[in-house]
């Protein structure tokens, strides 16, 4: 008889007919960090970015034909402890042309919601993704700057449509790793270089044409913003930064912080720790946060550093981040072998880590 409730009262949720959402997160009124809207209880994202399963897939991959997996990894997400998930939407997915969104892949986020929610785990949504090159449909590429930005905020406004009464939606995240050119000669690709067969950073302009950088940067973002606040008037915004966003000498991506952020409710920074460096890292966590709004470590990973290393980060970094993503690509602690390979041997103490810290959070 158990059995048999469970099963109808799962039907009713994914249905519809009930919706099991959580309290709305907002920024603080100190804006130091989050809260619950109505209760002001503070909030921490301590959370995983979910952006491809063991083999390389992104979600839309299977998320359709293999939905139980999807289920599984939410749970065992959960479990490990995390509150929030980062789901990296592509593009190509989501829109059928410029102007016309996917409507198979807006149900499906439709019900993702409901698991989310289900689950107990908020979203983060990145979204305009183009990952898999091959999978950024040809006619995307070859619209003008304009166009594009134009076929953007149709994206956003249609994932916005879908999630505006949603609080189990932490955030949206305009686009991953966003990049303004630097240089005067124009670009030929809107994909930045390929890691782990994956292009993770984008351009938002092949050619400046004498623009300064960071106002190139302000304008995509308050057309993006805009976009969505037509529909979804309520919703924390944010932009998935590279950590070498800010204005010093050497690499930068056009997005200085103190310069871009007047329309985004938190910054979200890519942070990967090097190993003896930790003071570097700090340095660089201080000045994006000394913009003024919360910080959120929207990437983190043993990568470059060991795990106890990464420990000391994440404990130093309390006093100016108020939130830490790392990364689960569907293989609980339980199933990985450390001595089958780096990769898993990394993945499975970053897992214990983040289980053992997440009972301070």
């Amino acid at each position: 008889m158990r059995m048999l409730l469970l099963f109808f009262f799962g039907l009713i949720v994914s249905g519809g007919w009930l919706k099991a959402d959580m309290p709305w997160i907002r920024v603080s009124d100190d804006a130091a960090g989050f809260v619950e809207s109505e209760t002001g209880k503070p909030f921490t994202p301590w959370g995983f970015n979910y952006d491809r399963d063991t083999q390389g897939r992104l979600i839309e991959d299977y998320w359709i034909d293999q939905w139980k997996t999807v289920e599984e990894d939410f749970q065992e997400m959960k479990a490990l402890g995390a509150n929030v998930v980062r789901v990296h939407l592509q593009f190509g997915a989501f829109m059928e042309s410029p102007t016309a969104p996917r409507q198979r892949s807006l149900d499906q986020l439709a019900r993702l919601l409901e698991l989310a929610s289900q689950t107990g785990l908020y979203l983060n949504l990145t979204g305009l993704g183009c990952y898999h090159k091959q999978d950024v449909p040809p006619w995307y590429d070859q619209l003008s700057e304009a166009q594009r930005w134009d076929a953007q905020a149709v994206f956003w406004k249609a994932i916005a449509e879908v999630c505006a009464d949603r609080s189990v939606v932490f955030c949206y995240d305009l686009m991953n790793e966003p990049v303004v050119p630097g240089g005067d000669k124009k670009r030929d690709d809107w994909l930045g270089a390929g890691f782990g067969g994956k292009h993770f950073v984008q351009f938002i302009s092949l050619d400046r044409d004498g623009r300064v950088r960071h106002e190139v940067a302000r304008s995509w973002i308050e057309k993006l913003v805009a976009a969505i606040r037509q529909v979804d008037t309520r919703r924390l915004i944010t932009v998935g930064m590279v950590d070498w966003s800010l204005d010093r000498p050497g690499l930068t991506s056009g997005f200085t912080p103190d310069k871009v952020s007047d329309q985004l409710d938190f910054i979200s920074v890519h942070i990967y720790p090097e190993s003896g460096k930790l003071d570097e890292a700090m340095d660089t966590l201080r000045a994006f946060a000394a913009v003024g709004k919360p910080v959120v470590i929207e990437e983190i990973f043993p990568l470059k550093c060991k795990t106890s290393e990464l420990e000391t980060f994440i404990n130093e970094s309390r006093s100016h981040a108020s939130g830490w993503f790392g990364f689960y690509w569907g293989t609980p602690p339980q199933e990985l072998d450390a001595s089958r390979s780096i990769g898993e041997a990394m993945t499975l103490r970053w897992l214990e880590l983040f289980q053992a810290m997440s009972v301070k959070d």
